[in-house]
């Protein structure tokens, strides 16, 4: 039996702007507390954590602005597309988040929604500060000096 790519079966959401708009620090997994046929509508639309962020509220962590469409198939008890979304973690990891957010510039970003090969849907949580443009710049040059390098060694 041939093994299946990694990266294309689990990966369910990717947030591409995350690493350009903010230097991340530390990744934690969390898992996400899901209702109805979400899991399928995930499956099947995918969904968007682009403008998503994850803030601490009353010693929980919730996921918000994260977009999953209506699953196609759903009966009556369609979700709304949009909503607080709570994020299972452990205590102390709530704790070190939330005291870690509390600091100036920090942040919760989402940086992908996967499948574990269990079938639990997990997020990728990063903790980050928000990059200045000049840092912005820096990481393009630095990308596109790379990108040339790579093209002149596989000339010669």
């Amino acid at each position: 039996m041939a093994k299946k790519d990694k990266r294309s079966s689990d990966q369910l959401i990717t947030n591409r702007k995350a690493r350009h708009l903010y230097d991340i620090i530390d990744k934690f997994e969390a898992g996400i507390e899901l209702r109805g046929s979400e899991v399928k509508s995930l499956r099947e639309n995918g969904g968007s954590i682009v403008e998503a962020y994850v803030v601490p509220i009353d010693g929980e962590m919730f996921i918000t602005g994260m977009t999953i469409p209506p699953y196609s198939q759903a009966s009556a008890w369609v979700e709304a597309s949009t909503r607080d979304r709570k994020l299972l973690l452990h205590k102390r990891e709530i704790e070190r988040l939330a005291g870690a957010v509390s600091q100036k510039g920090m942040t919760l970003i989402p940086l992908r929604v996967y499948l574990t090969p269990r079938g639990l849907v997990k997020v990728e949580i990063g903790l980050g500060k928000g990059k200045s443009q000049v840092d912005k710049r820096q990481d393009i040059k630095e990308r596109d000096t790379l990108r040339e390098l790579q093209r002149e060694y596989k000339v010669r």
